[in-house]
């Protein structure tokens, strides 16, 4: 089991490689992502049409 020492050990090592910046950039990226996710699941609502829904040269 993971003790608050070990949490904070992770933490400052994390900060000391990536640094400030690079964390909240990548925090940013994340947020983007999400939000880009949760609009094309909004976007998803009309399915696409398939190729042959629309063709009207092959009626039978």
């Amino acid at each position: 089991m993971l003790s608050m020492w070990h949490i904070l050990i992770v933490a400052l090592l994390v900060v000391l490689l990536f640094g400030r910046g690079k964390i909240s950039d990548l925090m940013g990226d994340v947020a983007k992502g999400i939000k880009s996710f949760r609009k094309g699941l909004a976007d998803e609502e009309s399915p696409p049409l398939l190729k042959g829904d629309h063709d009207t040269t092959n009626k039978s």
